[in-house]
């Protein structure tokens, strides 16, 4: 059975459980999902410093991972929309690694020009930031925020969805997109409600993270063991372990 090792690099465990749920779901029986939590950090990303923080937390949840029971994983999703550390753990490990942003991202552009609808208003320059650096700028018509972070609209789903819904109609409307991400760990499985009221492709990003992460990789590993090519000073023991011994300085 393949085993995809899910990453919440927040610290909530809300959050990490309802990953896990839609994430098996999508997967299929025939996958092992495991889902695991940041070790620190903040609670829910929100903002710049602690997306930062996020990055690293990512990395020490993949090391922590890997020196648990069940091992290494046949694929690995950063469960964040905003994939903190992608690359980097992208290039620290043999086997695929993407984000919750990258998989919507690759779907959305397949129909055309797409929008971005997210919790928490600081998120739209580190979205901007990311899709440029992914390659999806020009597909990117525009990212409409609403004013609740993820962990609020969560915590209240029948508000979240008609406030998500009409921000969705919005962005069809002003921008004239093809398709909708609605991007977020903790709007996973929202876009389903709100897809019969929007006559566009209204992708959730925890679904097509799932989806993207189980298939090939389009790039082949660029390393056939996990590690990182630097020496570690004052980190974790599981991401010192994967680091360079301190006499190769």
């Amino acid at each position: 059975m393949r085993q995809l090792l899910v990453i919440n690099p927040n610290a909530s465990t809300n959050v990490t459980a309802l990953l896990q749920q839609h994430v098996q779901a999508a997967a299929g029986l025939h996958v092992s999902v495991r889902s695991v939590s940041a070790r620190f950090g903040a609670p829910y990303i929100s903002d710049e410093a602690s997306y930062a923080v996020a990055a690293h937390a990512a990395l020490d949840a993949w090391a922590a991972a890997l020196a648990a029971p069940e091992g290494a994983p046949d694929a690995v999703l950063i469960g964040c929309f905003g994939d903190p550390g992608l690359m980097a753990l992208r290039e620290s490990s043999p086997v695929p690694v993407t984000g919750l942003a990258e998989a919507a991202f690759i779907e959305a552009a397949r129909h055309g020009r797409f929008a971005i609808v997210t919790g928490g208003e600081r998120w739209a320059p580190i979205l901007q930031r990311l899709a440029q650096s992914l390659g999806h700028a020009q597909a990117l018509a525009g990212i409409h925020t609403v004013a609740p972070t993820g962990a609020q609209l969560a915590a209240d789903p029948v508000a979240a969805r008609h406030l998500l819904t009409q921000a969705c109609l919005n962005a069809v409307r002003q921008l004239g997109v093809q398709t909708v991400i609605l991007g977020g760990a903790g709007l996973a499985g929202m876009a389903a409600g709100i897809q019969p009221f929007v006559n566009v492709p209204v992708i959730d990003s925890v679904v097509a993270g799932a989806t993207w992460a189980l298939r090939s990789a389009p790039l082949p590993p660029q390393r056939q063991t996990p590690g990182f090519d630097v020496p570690w000073v004052n980190l974790s023991p599981e991401l010192t372990r994967l680091g360079l011994p301190a006499y190769s300085l």
